[in-house]
């Protein structure tokens, strides 16, 4: 099974592009780097308010910077950067991890400040830095509860949170200001004036939205990096890498990581998913399968191959149900050890899923796969092989193929608490009837679609209505907050057809509305031709309810085609499923 995917992806036009500065605490200035028209970010599919870069400097009697920014910001982040202080007097600089969006103008920090400053970093991170930056530099390697004195009272303590999302990433706590700098670690793609966190309602779909594609397919990680954060002093801000800072709703906003990772970790099924740190795109294109797997409620650990313990690694694969591995390079002898280990405590009752990480040299995938077919393991879903830089298309692709791999872990587990239920209230609920409808979405190269029943007027003024989505729906990440999408309403009669098309299963990065007559709706979104009626509508909020989320939306426009034929209904037999 084989899914290759090429498409031509067009140059985008650069977006405004702003700094903002300002004194959050004694001796403490933020420089956050506003990006207003980024669009996309990792495997974000669709941000509707841009995203920020921050980065901090720390003045005791020495000086530290924690993190740079983008290197799209070069020019305007370095000319801040020695507006606000003469660069040779900076002492440390402080990096919570190596991802090019916090840490691209390091080399240009370095060439400004001069040999007298020190890099701080986990052992990894420095690593990864020396193969970023290409020139000498003095570092000193940090562990968890490691402090480093800056004077004045401006005592810097590190805080390890490996894979949150990046395998090197440390947060730093000041014992004088009592701000904890995270990274992306409560982050939000969300760019606005406001420098902190005033009003909750405006954040807080950003605010999950970014957990769930970055930080869910981590709940572990979340988890243990909260445990180390609970031996911290008392925190009163949260200074995080994306968006705005947290201080009015610390608390709620924090704990809510808590929670929802618990939520994420206590089923007894996991998927070992494997990348390659700093190599092609691999860490992207295992997060979108990894954000794929936990919409089926199944838990994800994900591991670096490049700097992986091989006991861990061992562990990690025997007790796994299933693994998905992004092709690591073949020239690598830390990487060609870790897949030899991989390979050794794979079993037969797992399912497995191989993809590429378009890194220019990956080892074959033909290879792995035929390895793992001979040791009894099954394919959960079609190798996937990038021939080109990932597009919007790509990591929809590979979210939907980590579906598919953890709707086939969860089945007989799903299977067994149906049966569990109560049969009377099921049956009960059965008989709740709804009409039949298809949503449809498209949102730049990625369109989607989905037969509902769960559909109810929510309001008159605005013209509002609900519609149930399971999590585990490719529509769903469509239909986020300032999304648009189209309700074709189905004709009483004369519906089968598109019902028996839409109920299909179609695999991973399939074209949903191949054969069905469509038009274009003034949303950008399928109108079916052959619905009673459609309605364009626009999401303004979400409410989560265990496997779905209720999604409430306002019409914007419609059209019914034939005004004297009725709505198709739908009826079932009991309440536990479709």
């Amino acid at each position: 099974m084989v899914a290759t995917v090429t498409t031509n992806k067009p140059a985008k036009k650069p977006g405004k592009l702003t700094m903002q500065v300002a004194e959050i605490a004694a001796d403490t200035t933020a420089m956050r780097s506003l990006d207003w028209d980024r669009d996309r970010f990792d495997i974000e599919f669709g941000l509707q308010n841009g995203t920020t870069y921050n980065s901090f400097i720390i003045r005791g009697e020495k000086v530290a910077l924690v993190d740079t920014s983008h290197a799209k910001f070069r020019e305007l982040y370095l000319a801040t950067l020695q507006g606000e202080i003469d660069p040779t007097q900076i002492d440390y600089l402080v990096i919570s991890h190596t991802e090019p969006d916090h840490s691209g103008l390091v080399r240009d920090v370095l060439a400004l400040i001069g040999d007298r400053v020190t890099v701080v970093g986990t052992k990894v991170a420095i690593k990864f830095l020396e193969d970023l930056v290409h020139v000498p530099f003095e570092r000193q390697v940090v562990k968890n509860g490691d402090q480093i004195d800056l004077g004045n009272g401006h005592i810097l303590q590190f805080v390890n949170a490996p894979n949150l999302h990046w395998p090197d990433t440390m947060m730093t706590y000041d014992h004088k200001t009592e701000i904890v700098y995270t990274c992306d670690i409560f982050g939000m793609h969300f760019c606005d004036d406001r420098l902190y966190d005033e009003e909750l309602k405006d954040l807080a779909p950003d605010y999950r939205f970014y957990y769930d594609c970055l930080m869910a397919p981590n709940a572990r990680s979340v988890i243990s990096a909260m445990k180390r954060m609970d031996d911290l002093p008392q925190i009163t801000t949260v200074a995080n890498g994306h968006g705005p800072l947290l201080k009015y709703n610390l608390k709620e906003l924090t704990e809510n990581y808590r929670t929802w990772s618990q939520s994420q970790t206590k089923g007894e099924t996991t998927v070992a998913v494997f990348y390659t740190s700093d190599y092609g795109y691999s860490d992207r294109i295992s997060q979108a399968i990894a954000r794929g797997i936990t919409k089926t409620g199944v838990a994800v650990e994900m591991m670096d191959l490049k700097s992986s313990d091989m006991q861990e690694l061992r562990e990690l694969v025997e007790h796994a149900a299933g693994i998905a591995i992004a092709m690591p390079p073949s020239n690598s002898q830390a990487t060609e050890l870790a897949l030899g280990t991989i390979l050794a405590a794979a079993h037969s009752k797992q399912a497995f899923g191989l993809f590429e990480s378009y890194g220019g040299d990956d080892t074959s995938i033909d290879i792995v796969a035929n390895n793992l077919t001979d040791l009894g393991l099954k394919p959960a879903f079609p190798q996937i092989r990038i021939k080109e830089e990932p597009s919007e298309m790509i990591y929809q692709l590979c979210d939907e193929s980590g579906t598919d791999m953890g709707q086939l872990l969860s089945l007989k587990q799903n299977i067994k608490k149906m049966k569990s239920l109560d049969a009377d209230v099921d049956k009960a609920v059965g008989r709740l009837a709804g009409g039949l409808y298809i949503i449809t979405a498209q949102k730049g190269e990625v369109k989607s679609a989905m037969l509902a029943s769960w559909v109810a007027q929510a309001s008159f003024k605005p013209l509002g209505l609900t519609i149930a989505v399971a999590k585990d729906r490719a529509i769903e990440s469509l239909m986020q907050v300032g999304d648009s999408f189209v309700l074709n309403i189905l004709e009483e009669g004369n519906y089968s057809k598109l019902m028996q098309h839409f109920l299909k299963r179609f695999p991973p990065g399939a074209d949903r509305f191949e054969g069905v007559k469509t038009r274009i709706a003034e949303n950008d979104s399928p109108i079916l031709a052959d619905a009673l009626a459609y309605i364009e509508c626009k999401v303004v909020s979400r409410m989560e309810c265990s496997d779905h989320w209720i999604v409430y939306s306002t019409a914007e426009l419609g059209r019914v085609s034939k005004t004297d034929t009725l709505t198709a209904t739908h009826h079932r037999k009991v309440g536990n499923h479709y």
